[in-house]
């Protein structure tokens, strides 16, 4: 049965940069801590690359082999809370290549999605150490349609667009987005949540870490929870946070409906991404 109420809880947190062992005790008693609310998350989202940070010149070495101790720390969480975790992004290897990769796991714990970073942000050299995905990010959860990009992959619409085509009305978007970018995270967030109408919840780290050539690089967090018209429902300064709301899952549909932008999609003039049809109300 598809769930008609969800309270999301988006974990912005600092990351140990080159840390995975110190990052993973963070990131269960971040949850421990969302779940010992009264109110209770329904789904958990975590920032990107927390496992290792982006120590690059390392990740060969840092890299979760296969995922396993990323997969066995969120599914033992998400069992024993019953709680939905969009686990962030990790740095997985497997055999000579290494991803930047999302675990969705249920309130069973089990895997209902692993997707991979598609685009990779050549001015931070992820090209030279990553692998680029090759599929799309659409799963399920309590019967709700979901998708989910990781950072970078905001500055390409026709992802996001694929993912609304498909039927999704959540859209969940880990990242290390840092200074100086904070109007354009914001500004790409929004337009991605008004021209789908669908929601967006997006969750940053907040922080700072030194590469090795010395620079040091800030981010500033700015999580946040966007219904389907692009209104805030609940964000965050530069601190470490917990950014939770509760969202009506019908309202997709209604803004839909309101205004019917998938219907009046002229395609045989840019191109076809996909079919319409499966977010229209049966």
């Amino acid at each position: 049965m598809k769930s008609e109420h969800w309270k999301i809880c988006a974990i912005q947190m600092d990351v140990a940069i080159g840390e995975p062992e110190r990052n993973r005790m963070q990131v269960m008693n971040k949850i421990r801590s969302a779940m010992e609310q009264e109110d209770k998350p329904d789904v958990i989202i975590l920032p990107e690359m927390w496992n290792t940070g982006y120590a690059l010149e390392r990740i060969h070495e840092l890299a979760d082999e296969q995922g396993e101790q990323t997969i066995r720390l969120l599914s033992a969480l998400a069992a024993q809370y019953q709680v939905n975790i969009i686990g962030g992004s990790v740095a997985v290897r497997e055999q000579d290549r290494i991803y930047n990769r999302v675990y969705v796991l249920d309130r069973q714990g089990l895997i209902a999605k692993t997707y991979d970073k598609t685009h990779l942000f050549r001015l931070m050299d992820e090209h030279h150490y990553l692998s680029a995905g090759a599929a799309l990010g659409h799963f399920t959860l309590d019967g709700v349609s979901c998708g989910v990009i990781i950072c970078y992959d905001l500055r390409f619409p026709e992802l996001s667009r694929t993912l609304a085509l498909q039927g999704v009305e959540v859209l969940f978007v880990p990242a290390q987005w840092p200074h100086p970018r904070l109007h354009h995270w914001q500004t790409l967030l929004t337009a991605r949540s008004i021209e789908n109408q669908m929601y967006v919840v997006a969750c940053n780290r907040t922080g700072s870490s030194r590469g090795a050539d010395g620079k040091e690089t800030s981010f500033f967090g700015s999580s946040v929870i966007l219904d389907p018209w692009g209104e805030t429902l609940a964000g965050a300064g530069e601190e470490e946070a917990f950014v939770q709301a509760h969202i009506q899952l019908s309202l997709v549909e209604e803004v839909r409906g309101r205004i019917p932008v998938f219907e009046d999609r002229r395609e045989a003039l840019y191109g076809t991404v996909g079919s319409h049809k499966a977010i229209m109300p049966s």
